[in-house]
């Protein structure tokens, strides 16, 4: 059942601070807003209710009855959001662990990882939250991300590059009989795209054109939405895909992928391990990038 009526939440934050300092503008250097910005928002809560919530006598503030209720039941809702909250946040940092990263990391990268991890650490909880636009991941959603950037990390999130952007071109060994082509070549090959036209990874387009290849002479396509799906149509034998170390290594290292050929292309992204700028992170995500340093450094 839906929860109405509701005023909005910075209606409330903004009525509160008033109150309980007893102006506009104490409110609005606490909240770091303009008194003209705290006096709308208090005036925009007025309006939702219908009725007043202050008097203003003498350039002070007076609360009606209406608002003394209110104020006392508000500020009692907005402490007790405030103490679950820090629960939760602080029950995450010390005890849960949520993973952000696209279905290409999950699958092809971090999923192996976890399950060292977890085996290193058993009383950690870990929560892989798994979304391929990175966009739309709030940063209360999740302690650390792992994701593909072409260009320094979105606003709000840090971060540091755990690798280079290394693409090369790979398929199944039967697919091409054991040999390596010269890019050019390649065009001539069914190559396996992704939907969204790669914008946040390299394509086929920009990886022939870094060759010194231009690619508007490719004869097969075959293109879909997950990048996990392209790579098992690659294992499968229906095509060439471009695969990014160390992403695509499982693969090799078992040799169901084999290198389609013998050039590569070092771009400007790579891949970062990423968090919320607003807060440190807590035990769990420190003891996660502690060891994810460690397996990272030991020799494969």
């Amino acid at each position: 059942m839906r929860i109405d009526p509701l005023p909005p939440l910075t209606n409330l934050i903004a009525f509160e601070a008033t109150v309980r300092l007893g102006s506009f503008t104490r409110a609005a250097l606490e909240l770091n807003l303009t008194q003209s910005a705290i006096s709308r928002q208090v005036a925009q809560l007025e309006a939702f209710l219908g009725r007043a919530l202050f008097r203003r006598e003498h350039k002070r503030l007076h609360l009606t009855v209406s608002g003394q209720r209110y104020a006392e039941r508000v500020q009692q809702l907005l402490a007790g959001l405030a103490e679950t909250t820090a629960e939760v946040m602080d029950h995450s940092g010390e005890q849960q662990l949520v993973l952000a990263c696209s279905s290409g990391v999950a699958a092809l990268w971090l999923g192996p990882l976890i399950g060292q991890f977890i085996k290193a650490f058993p009383t950690i909880d870990v929560r892989l939250r798994v979304l391929d636009n990175l966009d739309t991941l709030l940063k209360p959603e999740f302690d650390l991300a792992l994701y593909f950037l072409r260009e320094l990390p979105p606003p709000g999130l840090v971060g540091r590059q755990l690798f280079p952007e290394w693409v090369g071109a790979y398929c199944a060994p039967d697919y091409l009989g054991g040999r390596q082509l010269p890019p050019a070549a390649l065009l001539d090959q069914r190559l396996l795209m992704i939907e969204d036209g790669q914008r946040r990874w390299l394509s086929w387009e920009e990886w022939f054109s870094r060759l010194g290849h231009p690619a508007t002479r490719i004869r097969q396509r075959l293109t879909v939405s997950q990048y996990p799906i392209l790579v098992d149509l690659a294992v499968a034998g229906h095509g060439v895909v471009l695969g990014w170390r160390p992403m695509i290594d499982g693969h090799l290292r078992l040799g169901t992928l084999v290198p389609a050929c013998a050039d590569y292309v070092q771009g400007q992204g790579g891949y970062y391990l990423l968090w919320p700028g607003d807060r440190l992170p807590g035990l769990a995500a420190r003891r996660f990038e502690a060891w994810l340093n460690e397996s990272l450094a030991a020799p494969r």
